[in-house]
């Protein structure tokens, strides 16, 4: 039997490959009792069930009706208003998957939905908690690096397949899926929104009818410039998936983020491979016990939805302007 102030937590759809994270996060931390998992694809449901030793519901609606406090959503894009929606109704507490929807209109769908119910809803945005931005982002507000100019950022990976290529359950390809990070990280740093986007977007290493390669570049409200290069464009024999890279220009210094270098290099005989181990922070963990705190403690949440809804705008942004070949004003 669960304590007092253990949340009990359930995953709706392992269609997100992050969802295995949450999952392994969930049963490491002493706050939270993992209760389950419901999907679309019941076999899938029973299958991850049985690999995490929890109960495989039925159905969403079995497991929204039962005693769990909160759910983490991780279908596939265009499914996350649904799904969000399900869980208000039930008044379960929402950790959802980025990006937020696949459309302006499902995200302020969403933010909406939230609103008006009781539940707390956080974005799963777990680049914030790494302790590589943590301390980035201590150094620009200490006033260091000077006035804040500019911003380069990479999130640079390996195309998942999938879904994540079908543009309707996805949204789009590399940008919508790999952008909203740095948007995100970007926003924090300099306590400002997006205000123009352009952008060059194509699929060069695919061939598919889907973007893997984008380069994005936003003004923000108090001027500082940023680039963002979200392309899929690490093959699979790359060392590892990708990278989060970040780096602020001042007028007083340059400092760099580079979130995953707590790895070792490992050059196996037996794969014939040379690859990167990471042994580092576990982003996922520091993500889900804040949220699983906020519940325990009826605090606020770290990250809310209108955090996603800014994000995913700038990718929005980001595949109007290329389709037009000109820039696009957020704030109109």
């Amino acid at each position: 039997m669960a304590g007092a102030n253990v949340v009990r937590i359930g995953i709706m759809s392992f269609a997100h490959m992050h969802a295995h994270g949450y999952a392994s996060c969930l049963q490491k931390l002493p706050n939270v009792e993992f209760v389950g998992i419901a999907d679309d694809d019941r076999s899938r449901a029973e299958q991850m069930a049985n690999h995490y030793g929890v109960r495989a519901f039925d159905s969403y609606e079995q497991m929204l009706a039962s005693d769990i406090d909160a759910v983490i959503v991780t279908s596939e894009n265009a499914n996350h208003r649904r799904h969000v929606a399900m869980a208000a109704q039930s008044e379960k507490h929402v950790l959802c998957e980025k990006p937020l929807a696949t459309t302006k209109k499902d995200a302020e769908a969403i933010v909406e939905v939230v609103r008006r119910s009781k539940i707390k809803f956080m974005m799963a945005f777990p680049c914030r908690f790494h302790p590589a931005f943590k301390r980035l982002r201590e150094t620009v507000d200490s006033g260091d690096l000077g006035k804040i100019l500019a911003m380069k950022g990479t999130n640079q990976g390996q195309c998942p397949g999938g879904w994540f290529t079908d543009t309707k359950l996805a949204g789009g390809g590399a940008v919508i899926d790999h952008t909203v990070h740095l948007a995100d990280l970007m926003r924090v740093l300099t306590k400002a929104e997006p205000a123009r986007v352009y952008a060059e977007i194509d699929n060069h290493i695919f061939r598919g009818d889907f973007d893997d390669t984008g380069i994005i570049t936003v003004e923000f409200t108090n001027k500082v410039f940023a680039t963002i290069d979200s392309s899929w464009s690490r093959p699979k024999t790359y060392p590892f998936w990708g990278n989060v890279n970040l780096e602020v220009i001042g007028t007083e210094g340059v400092a760099r983020m580079e979130m995953f270098a707590q790895k070792i290099d490992l050059y196996s005989d037996k794969t014939g491979r040379h690859t990167y181990e990471y042994w580092g922070d576990d982003v996922n963990l520091a993500l889900i016990d804040s949220f699983a705190r906020s519940i325990a403690q009826d605090s606020p949440v770290e990250i809310t939805g209108e955090d996603g809804l800014r994000a995913l705008e700038v990718a929005l942004a980001a595949y109007e302007s290329s389709k037009l070949h000109e820039p696009i004003d957020l704030l109109n």
